[in-house]
Parts: C-alpha cells; structure tokens; sequence
C-alpha cells in the first residue's frame, strides 16, 4: 500500500502531460478544440478519468500485489482533436500522436536526472535521508511508469497513438479499414487485459519498456538510496 501511494500522483501527473502534450501539439498544429475545452492544462481535474485515472490502477495493484508481482497502470481521458484542423493534415496528425510518447520519454529521463540528484543530495544528508529515499522512490516508479507509458501507447491498436502512426504508412484503402476497426480497440484491450490466457501478450509488447528500465538503472543504480531499488 505504501508504494501505491507513491506511484499514483507520479501515474496521474505522467498520464496528465501526456494528455497536455496532445492538446500543446494539436494547437501549435492549428487546432484549437483541445483549448476551447478546457483541455490545454496541466490541471488534473479536466484529464481524470474516474475508472481509468483512479479505480483500475488501484485494482490493478491490488490483484497484481496478490500475485506477488505488485504492478499499476492506467490513463487519463482522452484529449479531442479535429484533424481537419491542422494546417497540413498528414504532419500534424503524425506530430500530435507522437506527443505524448515523446513526453513520456522525456519524463522517464527527467525522472532519471532528479533520481540522481536526490541520491546525492540524501548521501551528502547522513541520517537524516528518510525524505530524499521516498523522493527516489517515487522517481524510480517514475522512470519504469513513463517507458511503460510510451511503449504501450507505440502498440498500433486502434485508439492508441501506435495506431494514428501506423495508419500513414497503409495505402488509403487498407488504412480506411484499418480506421474502421477502432471502435472496437479498446474492447480488445480490456479482453487482454481481464483475460489471464492473453496477459503474456504485454509481457512481450511491454518487452522494450522492461529493458530501457534496466538500462537506466544499470546507468544510475549507483545514485541509489539503500532500499530504494528493492
């Protein structure tokens, strides 16, 4: 329970930018229905989803902690976007897709960056570290949580961002069919998800985001607290 505590706000503000940076791409793109909504913002409260931003994560742990291998994830609501919009429709929809990956990325760096900056900070403090180890345990959430983030919305599943990628490299005709397919995207997600036979699929999508982390971490390792990498 108390690492929940420290992965949600990290979860929330991760799933949060990368919903801004859809919104901050789309306008920049010329549209501007993401502002008009209220969307444009690193407030929370228009970007949480009740289920998806809260309950599933919280049940996700929880089964998953059962099961000895305490793991979380979840999303934000998704940010509107009229495409017919952009300036120049191919780019923008490829720029504003790909935002909330390169977020997630940048994130997973940054989080990196204060994990060692706390783990100096709290060697330098002597005993007095308590507060540096669960600010470098919440990075260290950090860092696995936005590489999980990005690879899982690169899956080119209809409506993650994978999708609008993958669709600009189909002839029109097959993209078209590919588009049609999306209204049923996130119920196969939800079926991989529920179903235990299928879980082993995101072991094996989620594979890059499981080595990144153990790069980073093979990379900052040395910065850690004691207790911090159990």
């Amino acid at each position: 329970m108390t690492d929940f505590l420290l992965v949600l706000p990290v979860l929330l503000f991760s799933v949060v930018a990368h919903e801004y940076a859809h919104a901050w791409t789309a306008y920049r793109q010329g549209d501007p229905t993401a502002l008009m909504l209220g969307r444009l913002t690193l407030n929370p409260l228009p970007h949480i989803d009740p289920m998806m931003s809260v309950i599933f994560p919280a049940m996700l742990f929880w089964l998953s902690s059962l099961a000895g291998h305490p793991f979380t994830f979840g999303a934000a609501k998704p940010v509107p976007v009229d495409p017919r919009n952009y300036r120049n429709y191919r780019r923008g929809d490829l720029i504003v897709s790909s935002a909330g990956i390169v977020m997630n990325l940048l994130l997973a760096l940054a989080c990196a960056a204060v994990f060692v900056a706390l783990g100096v900070a709290g060697g330098a403090s002597g005993g007095a570290a308590g507060v540096f180890k669960i600010l470098q345990r919440m990075m260290f959430f950090g860092i696995f949580l936005n590489y999980v983030l990005a690879v899982f919305n690169l899956v080119p599943l209809p409506p993650l961002d994978g999708s609008h990628l993958f669709y600009h490299l189909l002839p029109p005709a097959l993209g078209a069919r590919y588009r049609a397919i999306g209204r049923f995207g996130f119920l196969v997600l939800l079926v991989t998800f529920m179903v235990p036979a299928l879980s082993g699929v995101w072991n094996v999508l989620l594979w890059p985001a499981d080595m990144a982390s153990q790069l980073t971490f093979s990379a900052i390792g040395g910065f850690a607290l004691p207790g911090v990498l159990r």
